[in-house]
C-alpha cells in the first residue's frame, strides 16, 4: 500500500473536528493530500486497512470531482 496520509477522528463534535482539519492542514507540506474522516457505527467495525483503504478513495475521487459551490445550489 502506497504512503497516504488519513486522520480518523472519533468523539469530536462539530467545531472540534473544523478545528482539527485546520489545525493539520496548517502543518503539514501539502494540506490537499491528507484525508479525513470520523467514526460511523459501520466503520467502527472495519479493520483499519479497510477504512484507509475507502478515505483514500473517497479523497482520490473529491479531488478529481469536487462539489459545486454551496451558494450555486
Amino acid at each position: 500500500m502506497d504512503e497516504h496520509k488519513v486522520v480518523f477522528m472519533h468523539g469530536f463534535d462539530q467545531q472540534e473536528i473544523k478545528r482539527i482539519m485546520r489545525g493539520v492542514r496548517s502543518v503539514v507540506s501539502d494540506p490537499r493530500s491528507v484525508a479525513f474522516c470520523t467514526s460511523t457505527p459501520k466503520n467502527l467495525e472495519w479493520k483499519v486497512k479497510d477504512l484507509i483503504t475507502d478515505v483514500v478513495e473517497e479523497h482520490r475521487y473529491m479531488q478529481r470531482n469536487p462539489p459545486p459551490p454551496a451558494d450555486s445550489i
